[in-house]
């Protein structure tokens, strides 16, 4: 394994900005055809690496620009691939760039360890964080849109996101819409989401939700962030009671 190797020390065991060759060998076999370190370093990023006495720029603004890009290239092809409707075409987008399949597909290339963090982060579990995978991963398309364009950076988003685009991923129904219309057809109220529960670092934080349908019951789930929790708590509600 080459944890947190993004950067070369050199003969004095400083820490120098180049991409280690592990990484650059990764990154091309992943097929994002790195150029500059600088910029790929970046996107490797996480702002704990900083503490640990590198200051280098985090992934944050690489992120931001890559979640852009990675949404209109999957609207792009959902628009292309039928006739459906809006709403079930918002139902798949949000489900495909959602931060657990970019995570999903984050794990499945090898991403994790090629992540650099500051060591406490590494410890609390931040390369198994879907939030910090997610965002890596979106700001590796931000890069790869930098130095190659749109038309490289969709191409790449197809090709990794190839079994999910093809499959079933946003096809079902949200849990927690199925659950809102469970409640209203079986005249209840609008079920309720609470956290019961934080815990963990915010670069490594669970949630615990509660869902709870008045004179029916309630189910609770755990996940990296509220927003899944609040999804796994609603499809334990309508296993349970549904």
């Amino acid at each position: 394994m080459v944890l947190g190797r993004a950067l070369e020390p050199d003969r004095n065991g400083a820490v120098t900005g180049a991409l280690a060759p592990e990484t650059r060998a990764w990154l091309d076999g992943q097929g994002f055809a790195p150029g500059a370190d600088a910029l790929w370093l970046e996107a490797l990023t996480h702002g704990s690496f900083n503490g640990s006495g590198a200051e280098v720029a985090d992934y944050q603004r690489l992120e931001f620009l890559g979640d852009r890009v990675l949404g209109l290239s999957v609207a792009a092809w959902l628009f292309r691939a039928g006739d459906a409707p809006e709403g079930r075409l918002s139902q798949r987008l949000n489900a495909l760039v959602s931060g657990a399949t970019c995570a999903r597909i984050a794990r499945a290339i090898g991403l994790p360890e090629y992540i650099r963090l500051g060591k406490q982060a590494r410890d609390d579990g931040g390369a198994d964080s879907d939030k910090i995978l997610g965002d890596v991963m979106e700001a590796l398309i931000g890069a790869c849109f930098i130095e190659q364009g749109f038309g490289a950076a969709q191409g790449l988003i197809y090709r990794l996101w190839a079994h999910e685009l093809e499959g079933d991923v946003g096809k079902a129904k949200h849990p927690k819409s199925a659950l809102q219309e469970w409640a209203a057809g079986n005249r209840r109220m609008a079920p309720l989401y609470e956290v019961t529960d934080r815990a963990g670092p915010d670069h490594a934080a669970r949630f615990t939700v509660r869902v709870t349908v008045k004179n029916v019951g309630s189910a609770e789930a755990t996940a990296t962030s509220k927003g899944e929790a609040e999804k796994l708590a609603a499809k334990a509600f309508l296993d349970q009671f549904g």
